[in-house]
């Protein structure tokens, strides 16, 4: 059935720049940052998905939009005023380190502020009911930075802020989160643990960022306990294992929750050829978690459903990922096929690591019911 979905893009979100200058050029105004500069944030993982969308015919089946830049008054919901204003006066100087991992180049303040601006617009989509799902291509990323610090290549919280936003705009009641990025979502995590009115669930592999990170044992504190909860999952986690803890853990966790509105920090740093995560997923595997929590919005909240770009730096394979959920998102096919579909699915664990990982996931189950 083909929904009505929006896709939230805008090219100078791909302008974010880790480094100074292009070749002898300085960055910033009008000369558009190399691919890269040697850093694993490349735009070129989000180019290749709207290059892909667009070759496939798939956008013309989208609604495609733009934005406004997040105002002060939305990023100060979130953050502190020392920490916005540091990272204004960095970015204005040329950039350099904000935070751990998180180093910024000219600019990056004003396309943060359109990346957590495009967040904010496909929320808005959603609940007005302009649209059934949205799709929100936001850059720089969001979900490791905390509320006064950046970190992990992600220098505003943008799903916080689009939270935040249309809990002042729109009497917004309950939020889930639900964040498969391959690394925790640790920034979002933080600005929510004390709160009952947003569920924050965080697929990601076991240890890997935050370094030594687990999160098992972290579900919360004060009014939100229970509203936090942590799937470590093994290095080595593949498709089953990931559509496991969906419906074993995060299904029912929604519907104990019973949101208002569901938004998926959608990372594809999960994949099977990632170069920073050791995971085994598939273009299949994110169209089928894409379909079982369209489902469970379908049946929780009226269908809303906004995903918000994070991580997924496999230049060659984030776009068939990409392309497989937002064909699931709006329900339409395009004649595109993966060309390492079936490699991957080759690489997929066997039976006994396979029911070990399902162990650790019952495990999870158990305690997040607790």
């Amino acid at each position: 059935m083909n929904r009505t979905t929006a896709f939230f893009f805008d090219e100078l979100s791909l302008w974010h720049s880790a480094g100074a200058h292009a070749l002898t050029l300085p960055v910033g105004g009008w000369v558009q940052p190399p691919a890269g500069v040697g850093h694993a944030e490349s735009p070129e993982t989000k180019r290749r998905l709207k290059s892909l969308l667009d070759v496939s015919g798939l956008s013309r089946h989208l609604l495609m939009r733009s934005a406004n830049p997040a105002s002060e008054d939305d990023l100060l919901r979130v953050h502190g005023s020392e920490y916005l204003q540091r990272f204004k006066a960095l970015s204005d100087a040329g950039g350099g380190q904000l935070g751990p991992e998180a180093p910024i180049g000219p600019g990056s303040y004003e396309i943060a502020r359109l990346s957590a601006g495009l967040t904010m617009a496909a929320v808005e989509a959603v609940l007005c009911g302009e649209v059934d799902n949205a799709y929100s291509l936001s850059r720089p990323p969001g979900h490791h930075c905390l509320a006064d610090s950046a970190m992990g290549f992600c220098f505003l919280a943008n799903i916080a802020i689009a939270i935040e936003a249309a809990k002042a705009r729109n009497g917004l009641g309950k939020v889930a989160v639900i964040d498969w990025d391959v690394h925790h979502g640790n920034g979002t995590q933080s600005i929510f643990e004390a709160r009952g009115d947003v569920l924050t669930v965080s697929l990601h592999q076991d240890g890997c960022y935050p370094p030594g990170y687990s999160g098992e044992q972290d579900r919360g504190y004060g009014a939100g306990i229970g509203a936090n909860i942590n799937l470590p999952l093994p290095p080595g986690s593949g498709h089953a294992a990931y559509l496991h803890a969906m419906t074993r853990v995060v299904v029912p966790a929604l519907e104990r929750f019973q949101p208002e509105l569901i938004i998926v920090a959608c990372g594809y740093d999960a994949n099977a050829v990632d170069p920073l995560a050791r995971m085994l997923l598939h273009s299949e595997s994110f169209r089928l978690m894409t379909r079982v929590v369209r489902q469970a919005a379908d049946r929780l909240c009226q269908g809303r459903l906004v995903l918000v770009h994070e991580g997924g730096y496999s230049e060659a394979y984030v776009p068939f990922c990409g392309l497989a959920t937002v064909e699931e998102l709006s329900g339409v096919r395009t004649a595109v096929d993966d060309p390492m579909l079936e490699f991957l699915r080759l690489q997929q664990p066997k039976a006994a690591l396979l029911a070990f990982q399902t162990q650790w996931i019952e495990r999870l189950a158990q305690g997040s019911t607790d």
